[in-house]
């Protein structure tokens, strides 16, 4: 299920700046974060839908590889969004 369009234009201004600043890491892992929270909730009924337990599996796998990019890049900026989408930090 994709994410609604008026949520996801919500996250694209919330977390960069405007809605054509659709590209950037803490964009992408925000929209990671709630298909990530969608597919969580599906789950939790379905306990039996391994295709979309995978799905979930390889979207954790890149929402972790834009974090520990964004993690070396600006790492003040990675734990406030940490912080804002209630994420564990490593750092």
């Amino acid at each position: 299920m994709p994410l609604e369009t008026a949520l996801k234009s919500k996250l694209i201004t919330e977390y960069g700046g405007n809605a054509k600043n659709t590209g950037s890491a803490p964009v992408q892992v925000a929209l990671l974060s709630e298909r990530i929270n969608q597919l969580t909730e599906h789950l939790k009924g379905h306990k039996k839908d391994f295709h979309s337990r995978r799905g979930l599996l390889l979207m954790v796998a890149q929402r972790a590889k834009l974090l520990k990019y964004i993690g070396k890049n600006d790492v003040e900026g990675y734990r406030k969004l940490t912080e804002k989408l209630g994420i564990r930090q490593k750092i």
